[in-house]
């Protein structure tokens, strides 16, 4: 994992005030889900990680604080919130 997503993840935790539970964080590139795509993806690159959420409670402030925090990238699923530090065009999308 890089350090700095790490010591950022961190932060976001901080923030958050509540535990988080990852539910997905590096991925090799053997990784089956990594096979699937064209280039690396953030998993591979260390650089991302799927939160488990609790409720909604939890997604609001979640999304919030990533979105002020300046995550490249945030994926939206039932259970969980994806997060990364991507140095492309920000993106939100939803499984």
């Amino acid at each position: 994992m890089n350090e700095d997503f790490l010591n950022i993840l961190d932060e976001l935790r901080d923030r958050c005030s509540f535990p988080f539970k990852i539910t997905s964080g590096y991925r090799d590139p053997t990784h089956p889900l990594e096979l699937k795509k064209e280039k690396p993806g953030t998993h591979s690159q260390g650089i991302a990680a799927d939160i488990r959420i609790m409720n909604g409670s939890q997604a609001y402030t979640l999304l919030s604080t990533a979105f002020n925090m300046g995550f490249g990238g945030i994926g939206i699923a039932k259970t969980f919130i994806h997060v990364d530090i991507r140095n492309t065009t920000p993106v939100v999308w939803t499984y």
